[in-house]
């Protein structure tokens, strides 16, 4: 089709909408199930690239209670087969929704959701390479500091810390694409971004002060990261509104 801005697809009436909604419903449920039994098998796997960076540390990962094992893995399966099935969802969702776009708007859906998947990707590697250590080694200073050395980790409290601290960089990455969405609709400027430039600053390292643990290294590695992003998004506000005029 020549027109870009005209739909794709003809529209459809009431039921084959509903029909195209249980297809795509189907499609996610099963998905996400499968992808769950895949998480659970390979729980033991998972489990140890879980616990990998605790590693460095003298305290010992384990199951502290007969049902720890049991919990572990409904978690693992839980989280996993979501990690795992997220593309399948998105297809899901996009196939019941991009028949009524235009070619340009599936475009930028697309775009958004490759950069999207590319921020979360790094900021939850660089949690898992660099912070997760030291996470444990700031709690265990702290425990050592107080007066009660932790000699082993359980592994509930342990899973909870991992998953919450890999969610929130990720999500916290995805903050420059925000940014560059709201630039590219035209609803913030390249110069107000630049005003706000201080403001962001200190407020990626107020955000990370609560998102990592209570040392400055950990906050240092999500905030540095945020504002260099931030800096990235201004340029390409920049080149967009460069390329309107």
């Amino acid at each position: 089709m020549k027109d870009r801005k005209e739909p794709v697809d003809t529209p459809m009436p009431l039921m084959a909408h509903l029909c195209a909604l249980r297809e795509s419903l189907t499609i996610a449920l099963v998905s996400w199930f499968l992808c769950a039994v895949a998480a659970l098998v390979f729980s033991p796997q998972i489990l140890a690239f879980l616990k990998a960076p605790a590693a460095h540390d003298e305290a010992l990962v384990c199951g502290l209670d007969l049902t720890s094992g049991f919990s572990t893995m409904i978690d693992i399966a839980v989280w996993g087969g979501t990690a795992l099935a997220f593309p399948f969802l998105v297809y899901a969702i996009l196939r019941f929704v991009f028949p009524a776009l235009t070619r340009r708007e599936r475009t930028a859906i697309l775009s958004i959701l490759i950069a999207g998947s590319g921020l979360f990707i790094i900021g939850a590697g660089l949690c898992y390479s660099k912070t997760l250590p030291l996470v444990v080694t700031a709690f265990q200073s702290m425990n050592r500091w107080i007066g009660l050395p932790v000699e082993a980790i359980r592994i509930e409290g342990y899973i909870s810390i991992v998953m919450k601290t890999v969610m929130a960089f990720g999500l916290v990455f995805q903050m420059p694409l925000v940014i560059f969405v709201l630039g590219w609709l035209g609803m913030v400027s390249s110069k107000a971004l630049r005003a706000k430039r201080r403001v962001v600053i200190v407020s990626s390292f107020f955000v990370a002060m609560f998102l990592t643990p209570p040392d400055p290294m950990s906050q240092i590695i999500m905030a540095v990261p945020l504002c260099l992003l931030y800096e990235l998004s201004i340029w390409a506000v920049w080149l967009k509104e460069k390329g309107s005029k």
